[in-house]
């Protein structure tokens, strides 16, 4: 019986301030406050991007509070309608100062989480060497209306639905290239950095795949939506 009592106090004190815990708890332990792109990595913070998922019009309100921040560019499509269908999907244009070989249709969630990832990047290359930054990002896409390996059966591809971006290298403001195809392994100073953004992807993304998975990843990174933060 006292278990019991202790325990309907417990509560009644929680419930209590809750008003106090919404204002006053940090982001990355607030699961009441709303998302934003600045929020540190960790599991509530992937909760509350998994959460947009089903909510497009809490979505657009993080990506247009980004843009207002000057953290990312980007402009509202078109649905795609045909065999890929995609609803809301947002063109990317550029990220902050950091320019893009292209812009890239993204769906809404991997749009806002590849915002985090270019922030959170930024902030651990001048963790690592202050004098370092990053400036433009090479890729190959995010919207394909494929299937895995560009496979004639299976399950389709994340590309299908725009939750998934190939990045192929990285170029830094003093002028130093770091292409995934080549400096994976070599030499150690860009091989060391190019780790450094991969494993960022694995904070930012559901999976963060790289030349260690496979043969057909040996060109890119591949930063997909779905899972819980499967890295390789």
């Amino acid at each position: 019986m006292r278990v019991i009592i202790l325990l309907l106090v417990l509560v009644a004190a929680g419930w209590g301030s809750l008003p106090w815990l919404k204002q006053h708890l940090p982001p990355q332990y607030n699961p009441f406050r709303p998302l934003a792109v600045t929020d540190p990595p960790g599991w509530i913070t992937r909760y509350k991007l998994k959460r947009l998922e089903n909510n497009p019009a809490a979505c657009l309100e993080v990506m247009q509070r980004a843009e207002q921040a000057g953290f990312v560019t980007f402009s509202a499509r078109p649905a795609v309608t045909g065999n890929c269908p995609l609803s809301n999907p947002l063109r990317i244009q550029r990220f902050g100062k950091v320019s893009l070989s292209s812009s890239f249709l993204a769906s809404c969630p991997m749009a806002v989480a590849s915002t985090m990832y270019v922030l959170r990047s930024q902030q651990r290359l001048e963790q690592e060497q202050p004098a370092v930054s990053l400036k433009r990002i090479n890729h190959v896409g995010s919207y394909a209306c494929r299937n895995i390996y560009h496979r004639a059966e299976g399950r389709l591809s994340e590309h299908a639905t725009a939750d998934a971006w190939d990045v192929t290298g990285f170029q830094l403001a003093n002028g130093q290239r770091l292409e995934v195809s080549k400096n994976w392994t070599q030499p150690e100073t860009q091989s060391a950095l190019l780790h450094l953004l991969w494993r960022e992807g694995c904070n930012n993304f559901g999976n963060a795949l790289g030349p260690n998975y496979n043969a057909a990843h040996a060109s890119h990174f591949h930063f997909g939506m779905r899972g819980t933060g499967y890295c390789r």
